[in-house]
């Protein structure tokens, strides 16, 4: 994931979402996710933001009414709210650098 400000960006996934920091540099960083692994890369000279491109879905352990309401509490913009689907749930939202994210629940 571009990062724009390395320490913004680690605490954001640190602290705020509560992942487990496993390398941390000024150019790149290592984040678990329950086993997923996510580069934060440091941009180059560049702080070009656009929407659309990959969407990192996290399903979290509680429900995602729970998380929502934990991150808006810590200061979390969701874009959308929460959207019921036959799929499942999502709660899209960004990363403290502008990354697209998401939180995702199957059907009941």
């Amino acid at each position: 994931m571009p990062v724009d400000d390395m320490d913004r960006a680690v605490r954001f996934y640190g602290e705020t979402l509560g992942l487990s920091v496993t390398s941390r540099s000024e150019v790149w960083s290592e984040i678990d996710a329950g086993g997923l692994m996510i580069g934060l890369n440091a941009r180059e000279g560049t702080a070009r933001h656009a929407d659309g491109g990959a969407v990192v879905s996290f399903q979290p352990d509680g429900g995602i009414d729970e998380e929502v309401d934990r991150l808006t509490s810590a200061g979390v913009e969701f874009t959308g709210g929460i959207s019921d689907h036959d799929w499942g749930r999502i709660a899209p939202f960004k990363d403290s650098e502008g990354n697209d994210l998401q939180f995702y629940a199957p059907p009941a």
